[in-house]
């Protein structure tokens, strides 16, 4: 069923790109890094464990991949990768969610203290954040982040862990809105590394004005090719809406990620391939594409000045 993945893709992202005619660059994912991967063993039904994503990468010339895990850390996971397959940069980090007990620095504190400080990530809430359960119009208690238009208290010391760490703060599934807010009391608590999660999902999306404040604020924000993908597996948003967002804000904002692992979507590095070709074939030069896969991310992570 993958094989026939990119063709219903470019015809749902509003480019020409056709499996049969796409040109295969075979060094495509050199260098590269994947800032979000998920990978089993997991709560739900995974494409690869996680040592064979990062034997994939590897064997694809990538530089770097962040595992990620809603409910679990994985700077212990990023450190056994990294022992156990080698030849790639492996990072991990935590979600805020419930399970590794919300707005709760001490789950960071620990983090940053496992053996390898391959753990680089603070994730705020994902499936348990207050803007996804509204959205889903769900039952069930959430992890507020924003109240009455301030960072919620439980907020503060988190940014002091993440600041006095240089972790990077990614805003999860919380709001465009929300993440405005957020930024910028982090960025005042001396918080640098900035990440807004894949920007064009149903749930985070953000206006172009928006990016635009997100970027003065020295963000990065998030491409995920999971979000390009057909439903079920994901939301069918037009390539074309990167594209756009880029010409208009500059590539040195965004970076671009897979957001694979799903049992029934691409495997990652055919996700990131498709992607970087859609990406191509709708407008933007390579030095940009460049810029997304390569560059900034490497830069976030601090593997490169």
């Amino acid at each position: 069923m993958r094989f026939f993945f990119p063709l219903f893709i470019s015809l749902l992202a509003g480019v020409s790109l056709r499996a049969a005619d796409a040109p295969v660059e075979a060094n495509v994912l050199a260098g590269v890094v994947d800032f979000h991967s998920h990978s089993g063993p997991d709560t739900v039904g995974r494409s690869l464990n996680s040592f064979a994503v990062v034997r994939q990468a590897r064997a694809a010339g990538m530089r770097g991949v962040v595992l990620k895990n809603h409910f679990l850390g994985t700077a212990a996971l990023a450190q056994l990768a990294m022992q156990e397959v080698g030849g790639i940069d492996v990072f991990g980090g935590v979600v805020l969610n419930f399970s590794n007990g919300g707005l709760n620095a001490e789950a960071v504190q620990r983090m940053i203290q496992i053996e390898g400080h391959r753990g680089k990530i603070v994730w705020l809430p994902t499936f348990d954040a207050e803007n996804q359960v509204r959205f889903s119009k769900a039952a069930r208690p959430f992890v507020a982040v924003v109240k009455d238009g301030q960072p919620v208290p439980a907020l503060k010391e988190i940014f002091e862990v993440i600041a006095a760490n240089d972790l990077i703060l990614a805003s999860g599934h919380s709001s465009a809105e929300e993440a405005l807010i957020i930024f910028k009391a982090a960025r005042a608590a001396g918080v640098k590394r900035l990440l807004a999660t894949h920007v064009l999902s149903d749930t985070t999306r953000a206006a172009l004005e928006q990016m635009k404040q997100l970027a003065a604020l020295g963000v990065v924000m998030e491409f995920t090719w999971l979000t390009h993908l057909p439903a079920p597996v994901g939301q069918g948003v037009p390539v074309s809406d990167c594209v756009s967002a880029v010409q208009a804000v500059g590539a040195e904002h965004f970076l671009v990620s897979s957001d694979m692992g799903q049992a029934n979507a691409p495997l990652h590095t055919d996700g990131l391939r498709t992607f970087i070709s859609a990406l191509k074939t709708g407008g933007l030069t390579d030095r940009e594409v460049d810029l997304m896969v390569r560059r900034n991310p490497a830069r976030l992570l601090g593997l490169e000045p």
